[in-house]
């Protein structure tokens, strides 16, 4: 009598195995994400593969910059590290209504001068598709748009090496015929990826692929989709207004952490070259009103940070955020009342950042801290003045990175007077330690 193959059962989510079936997974608590795992073997039979061989190190050639495609935007072609490398697979991903699919046809519009592009619609019709880059003035023979909601025929038109570019919009609205599952299900979005992905590197096709998001700004699907592309850019900023952030998450044959600032207009997207003259150009000198700034990827911004403090009409004060972690200001807060003996418990407290961007780096707590203050005391901070550096649980200002980039980019735009942590003597740099030195020399 031989015994029985044992049938174990993979987690789509967390690649956990198990050896029985369940409708919640025991590792990362995802429902119904759990799967008959067909490649499973006994431990009595195995398969013999080939030799494989190697690349000596030093032979080895970096030859990515031979194979890429300019995209017709210069900084996009940066952010990528050169333009699209040829038969990568791209994720992009954004807010619905953020402009993800303007900003497509419009990458699409630019390249079909010297490429094949063909753009995939399963959300859109192609009437709207063919709206859209009608108004955006991008006609061009070499820009094919279908509309289908089927991998295998998408899979069958990438194999036909017609097109150096697929766009697909997006990957939760197509489905495999051979998997089970709803289209938009995670063996639908893992197994329509992956099939993908291999035709992508077979045919030497670049993709760029369509990924939604969750409600807390996630991707949507399992977290082994972004493990599985080799690039993953987010569109991210105010769906209504504001400015529009492309970032670079994770980049296999470049920089991540660069970013480009865009301006959504009725003729599409346009690249804002001095974002922080823009961002500063409507300032009032009003108490409350501080500038920082702060570096993403490793451009340096001047961002303005406002503050309101009303004394509060209930029993709990309230706090409000937009742009900055409420954990974080409640911290600050924190620190302001024990190290600066500043009364705030009976306080409201409102924080925004202008633009619609975000501060997430701790570079800004000394920009918070002092618009706090500014507000309360209803002091006006100088517009001359410019501050950043982040502040510790015992008042003392603490070092941030690309401090000279932030500086310089601070005389560039007219401040005279820089305070923030320790740092090489410079005229118009102010170095404080601590918190309350800070506040001194802002409202000299």
């Amino acid at each position: 009598m031989t015994k029985k193959d044992v049938q174990t059962y993979i987690c789509n989510n967390c690649l956990s195995k198990f050896t029985s079936w369940s409708g919640r997974c025991l590792n990362c608590l995802t429902w119904n994400s759990l799967e008959l795992d067909q490649t499973n073997l006994s431990q009595n039979k195995f398969v013999l593969g080939r030799e494989l061989n190697g690349v000596m190190i030093d032979s080895a050639k970096n030859s990515f910059s031979q194979f890429r495609y300019l995209t017709g935007m210069k900084e996009l072609d940066q952010l990528l590290g050169g333009g699209l490398v040829k038969g990568s697979v791209n994720l992009f991903s954004g807010q619905p209504g953020i402009g993800k699919s303007t900003l497509l046809i419009q990458l699409a519009g630019y390249m079909a001068n010297n490429k094949k592009v063909l753009y995939i619609s399963a959300e859109e019709s192609i009437e709207q598709v063919n709206d859209r880059a009608n108004r955006l003035k991008l006609i061009n023979p070499n820009l094919t748009l279908i509309n289908s909601y089927s991998t295998d025929d998408i899979l069958a038109t990438i194999a036909s090496k017609k097109f150096d570019l697929v766009i697909i919009d997006s990957i939760q609205t197509i489905a495999c015929s051979w998997v089970n599952g709803v289209t938009g299900s995670i063996s639908q979005i893992t197994n329509s990826t992956q099939s993908l992905i291999q035709m992508a590197k077979k045919t030497t096709t670049t993709l760029l692929i369509v990924g939604h998001v969750t409600k807390d700004g996630s991707i949507a699907g399992p977290k082994l989709l972004e493990h599985m592309v080799d690039v993953v850019i987010q569109l991210e900023g105010d769906r209504f207004g504001g400015f529009k952030i492309l970032k670079s998450i994770k980049n296999r044959f470049g920089p991540t952490n660069e970013i480009i600032i865009f301006e959504l207009s009725s003729v599409g997207f346009k690249i804002i070259n001095n974002p922080s003259k823009i961002l500063l150009e409507e300032r009032l000198l009003t108490s409350g009103s501080v500038v920082t700034a702060m570096v993403e990827g490793s451009r340096p911004i001047l961002i303005e940070v406002q503050a309101l403090v009303n004394p509060t009409n209930f029993g709990y004060p309230k706090r409000t955020t937009s742009g900055f972690d409420l954990n974080r200001l409640n911290l600050l807060i924190a620190v302001l009342e024990q190290r600066t003996k500043t009364i705030l418990n009976n306080q409201d407290i409102f924080i925004n950042i202008v633009g619609g961007l975000s501060i997430n780096e701790p570079a800004g707590d000394l920009a918070i801290c002092l618009a706090i203050i500014s507000a309360l005391k209803k002091k006006i901070v100088n517009r001359s003045v410019l501050v950043f550096g982040e502040v510790g649980l015992s008042g003392e200002i603490r070092h941030v990175g690309l401090i000279d980039k932030r500086i310089e980019e601070s005389f560039k735009q007219g401040f005279n007077k820089i305070i923030g942590p320790k740092y090489k003597e410079l005229s118009g740099y102010y170095a404080v330690h601590k918190l309350s030195d800070a506040l001194d020399k802002s409202f000299m």
